[in-house]
Order: structure tokens, then C-alpha cells, then sequence
């Protein structure tokens, strides 16, 4: 079985301007293409930044993310994104006004990282 790459990654969110802002002008993807589909009640907004793809589906009556601190969930925990500096970007975020963890420094290889947090409560870290 040969499973090479990534192809995409769904994202599920509420507000459409919100969810838009966050990943377009704030993170930099760039829209690729959107489909309105009233049969299935949302809004499909896909987005790339270098070989990523999210699919942005935007359902107004999804029901919200439980919020930490809560246990977590089976399922998804969470996107790590590479950084080359984690203390820039988390400069970058105060800036722009994106919600994030401190600074810290991974268990395993000792690496600077932190959380940010998308307008859904999504949990998305960066790690250099």
C-alpha cells in the first residue's frame, strides 16, 4: 500500500468571513476555489499555501468545538506547520492578532514550538 503525501485537509468552521480572514489574510493561503452548495448547507472554500491544501467547509449550524480545558477527544488532535522561527512568528500572531501559547520546547527533540488557535478553537501548532 503506497500512501505518498497529504492531498488535503478538512476543516470544518462556522462564519465564512471569519474562517476567510483567518486563513487567507492572516496565515497567507491563497483561495484556489469556491463552491456554494445549498443541497448539503455550506460553503466549500479550498485554500493553498506552497503543497497544502485545506478544504474551508463552512456550515453555519455545525455544532461548536468543545474548548479546552476540557479532556481531549479521539479524533484529530491537531496541524503542526514547520516553521524556520517559532519567536517570529508568535511576534507575527501578537500582530495580527491571533490568539497563542507561550513559547515552548518539545519533549522529544528539544525544539521550539507553540499552539495557535483558529476562529473555531482548532488547535494548530508550529514547530521549527
Amino acid at each position: 500500500m503506497e500512501l505518498s503525501d497529504i492531498h488535503h485537509i478538512a476543516i470544518i468552521g462556522r462564519n465564512y468571513e471569519q474562517m476567510r480572514h483567518f486563513y487567507v489574510d492572516k496565515l497567507g493561503f491563497e483561495p484556489i476555489d469556491e463552491h456554494h452548495r445549498p443541497e448539503k448547507q455550506d460553503i466549500l472554500l479550498n485554500v493553498r499555501k506552497g503543497h497544502l491544501v485545506l478544504e474551508l467547509f463552512i456550515k453555519p449550524d455545525a455544532p461548536p468545538r468543545p474548548q479546552l480545558p476540557l479532556p481531549e477527544h479521539s479524533g484529530l488532535r491537531h496541524l503542526a506547520f514547520r516553521v524556520k522561527d517559532v519567536e517570529t512568528m508568535l511576534i507575527e500572531f501578537d500582530r495580527l492578532n491571533i490568539p497563542h501559547t507561550p513559547l515552548r520546547y518539545d519533549d522529544f527533540d528539544g525544539k521550539k514550538m507553540a499552539f495557535f488557535f483558529d476562529p473555531e478553537g482548532l488547535p494548530l501548532e508550529i514547530h521549527e
